[in-house]
């Protein structure tokens, strides 16, 4: 079998994005310019919400959902994520609650939710695991009911709808363009929110706290109301996003029909060795991350067999958040969030971007059947 190399992601730039961060470069104005209000006002009206912001990144994002939302006490999240999300939490003055996932879906639900509520609980923060949404009709009523405020991290489900709705348009939004995303704008995020006063706010928290004057006697008098960052996206980066934005539907069609035909080739050739992403009814899976699930007994030998036959294989996420050194003080020591922590030891995550090829994808499928037939391994 010849070698193929694959990698895990690669980002879809073309000659329009180079072109027009060309043009902003040589245009002289490179932090946050025109191009950061073209890409929210667009990404505002495709997300169906009021509000959009750019920002340096999601973590960012989720900071200023629970900063400027006076969020101080427990917050109900994944341990099945990236750390950032709990990094946000803590950072925002806040104590995480790491809260276990549904097993076929990795995603958090309602009822698993309620367990983790107590009288300090202020707000929850779902992660719409690889590209699937949470089940938000469940959590929106959840968090209506306990009065908890709802923030999504989607970081990864640009796209991806609940019962045709969009995710991140349920909550405050939080959204990352890293170039393993869905859209790239090199690193960056969004904040959206329906909330104007909410949305003014983050601005200005964004932006050193600054709010600037639009008296036209004294335009330059800015004066700071609150004690700010500067979490801003750059023009030439927002430019990125206004293009990239533009073919979301495009390459996220491609990220479905390459999972599909994943899927299919799993189920002729090595069936009953994985498993493969289990998509509820009322969802529309973006793949931004394409993972399987594989006997903890081998999944490590197989993550490193698939690398070295070129292929860039990984694992989301190994180990969980919750026994990280940082964060095993959050965690009670009777603990055990089962499903998570049986998953960070059997999930893999295989290469999935919009240029991928069939053929490529037939590598791999190929690649792994080999591991299994060289070990000897016995399916399900």
């Amino acid at each position: 079998m010849k070698e193929m190399k694959v990698p895990l992601c690669i980002p879809d730039i073309t000659k329009e994005e180079v072109d027009i961060v060309s043009k902003v470069l040589l245009g002289g104005w490179l932090a946050h310019g025109k191009y950061n209000k073209k890409f929210e006002e667009l990404f505002a009206n495709t997300l169906g919400v009021e509000n959009a912001i750019t920002m340096n990144s999601c973590t960012g994002a989720l900071e200023i959902a629970l900063k400027c939302s006076g969020i101080s006490q427990e917050v109900i999240i994944p341990s099945m994520t990236f750390v950032a999300t709990a990094n946000a939490v803590i950072n925002s003055g806040c104590t995480p609650v790491f809260c276990d996932v549904d097993l076929a879906t990795r995603n958090l639900t309602a009822s698993s939710i309620l367990e983790k509520i107590t009288s300090k609980t202020e707000a929850v923060i779902v992660v719409h695991y690889a590209g699937q949404p949470c089940n938000m009709d469940e959590i929106t009523k959840l968090c209506q009911d306990k009065k908890l405020l709802l923030i999504e991290d989607s970081a990864q489900t640009f796209g991806a709808k609940w019962n045709g709705k969009q995710a991140g348009s349920y909550g405050i939004g939080c959204f990352s363009f890293f170039p393993t995303k869905n859209i790239t704008t090199a690193e960056g995020g969004m904040f959206t929110t329906n909330d104007n006063n909410l949305a003014e706010k983050a601005r200005a928290i964004i932006s050193h706290g600054i709010v600037q004057s639009h008296k036209k006697s004294k335009p330059w008098n800015r004066e700071a109301l609150y004690a700010g960052h500067n979490y801003r996206m750059p023009n030439p980066l927002a430019a990125i996003g206004y293009i990239q934005l533009q073919k979301i539907d495009e390459l996220n069609k491609k990220r479905i029909m390459l999972a599909k035909y994943y899927n299919e080739s799993f189920s002729k050739k090595i069936d009953g060795f994985i498993k493969c992403p289990h998509v509820l009814d009322s969802a529309e899976h973006v793949y931004q991350m394409y993972t399987i699930e594989v006997s903890e007994v081998f999944r490590d030998d197989l993550v490193e067999y698939l690398n070295i036959c070129g292929i860039g294989a990984s694992v989301h996420y190994d180990p969980p958040v919750h026994t990280q050194s940082l964060y095993k003080k959050y965690i009670k020591k009777d603990t055990v969030l089962v499903n998570t922590e049986l998953l960070a030891r059997t999930l893999i995550t295989l290469p999935m971007y919009p240029s991928m090829t069939t053929s490529q994808i037939d590598y791999i499928v190929k690649s792994i059947g080999t591991f299994i037939l060289n070990n000897e391994i016995v399916g399900e």
